[in-house]
């Protein structure tokens, strides 16, 4: 199957492209992209992996899936296009890295910038049905991002994973704690960021992790 993906990662994956699971997601998604509104944009399902190639990857972030309002998912987990309002989530991020760092709130909730320093901001569901959160759950991503995860796990080392609310948490199974940080809290949303998500130090920590294995911080 011809997947528009990243040279890099079009490689380390090739395994998953011939599938069974894959071709039945593949045919699923593009069913689904002719007959309702879904998001993002096509172009955009892969946007992660097309900017973080995977040499490049230092911090991975996993997400659950896409927003789900128009205008907002642009293939990056927790990210939004550069004029869009940030969703609770996303505000609650970016305060928890001014508590930690004393950095002010950006005026932009496009996170393109932390891919291009090595942050792979990955959604563990890859698109989903306008107004419909975790309607896309179930028809092979999950699958497809595990391989993802484990890929980056077992082939690379000294990465960062962070793994926020018990859906990310889930996928750290996938990963040696002796070769990886993996650091794990409660979800950043509105309805569990001050049960842990809020005081978890994870954007120190993960720099903190980085320049000792002789790798850059990241400018959060």
């Amino acid at each position: 199957m011809v997947v528009k993906i990243e040279p890099s990662w079009h490689k380390q994956l090739a395994a998953e492209w011939d599938k069974p699971y894959f071709a039945s997601l593949a045919e699923s998604v593009r069913l689904a992209y002719r007959t309702e509104v879904v998001y993002p944009p096509a172009s955009k399902i892969f946007a992660a992996f097309d900017a973080c190639p995977f040499d490049d990857v230092k911090v991975v972030i996993l997400g659950q899936d896409p927003y789900h309002g128009e205008g907002q998912a642009n293939g990056l987990c927790f990210s939004v296009p550069d004029g869009v309002e940030m969703p609770p989530s996303l505000v609650n991020i970016f305060k928890e890295i001014s508590a930690e760092t004393g950095k002010p709130m950006p005026p932009t909730g496009d996170l393109s910038r932390w891919a291009r320093q090595g942050v792979m901001l990955l959604n563990a569901t890859l698109t989903v049905a306008a107004h419909k959160p975790g309607s896309h759950q179930g028809r092979g991503w999950e699958a497809f991002t595990d391989a993802v995860v484990s890929t980056l796990a077992r082939e690379r080392s000294g990465l960062v994973f962070m793994l926020w609310g018990a859906y990310a948490i889930r996928k750290g199974a996938l990963i040696d704690r002796s070769r990886h940080l993996v650091l794990t809290s409660p979800h950043p949303s509105p309805l569990s960021a001050y049960r842990g998500f809020f005081g978890n130090n994870h954007f120190v920590l993960a720099n903190n992790y980085l320049t000792q294995h002789g790798k850059t911080a990241i400018d959060w």
